[in-house]
């Protein structure tokens, strides 16, 4: 409160942790056809309107920005709109998530 904010404002990475769940819900459309077991997370990056605070009440809206395919791996690029319980924008959060090539009989599978 010294410093200006309402109350204890959260490591700038907490988001992570709902974003992911968010994103997580997306890719396991089984229409997506993606095997979740063979996905590994590739980068992060966030953009603030504010600081996330104690006692915010926050929701997640995820979409798949794009899909792309890269020596035999699947790219997804996702986005999470993170608000707060008034709709304002608190974050928005971009995950890149790297679905690994199944590896082959002759690599040892």
């Amino acid at each position: 409160k010294a410093l200006g904010h309402p109350d204890v404002i959260a490591p700038p990475t907490f988001v992570f942790a709902i974003t992911f769940k968010a994103a997580g819900q997306v890719i396991e459309d089984p229409q997506l056809g993606l095997d979740y077991s063979r996905v590994v997370h590739g980068d992060q990056k966030f953009a603030y309107t504010r600081p996330v605070r104690a006692g915010d009440r926050l929701t997640v809206t995820s979409t798949i920005e794009a899909i792309k395919s890269m020596a035999g791996n699947d790219i997804l690029d996702i986005r999470g709109e993170v608000h707060d319980e008034a709709g304002e924008h608190v974050v928005t959060a971009w995950t890149k998530l790297v679905a690994r090539a199944a590896a082959t009989a002759a690599e040892g599978a």
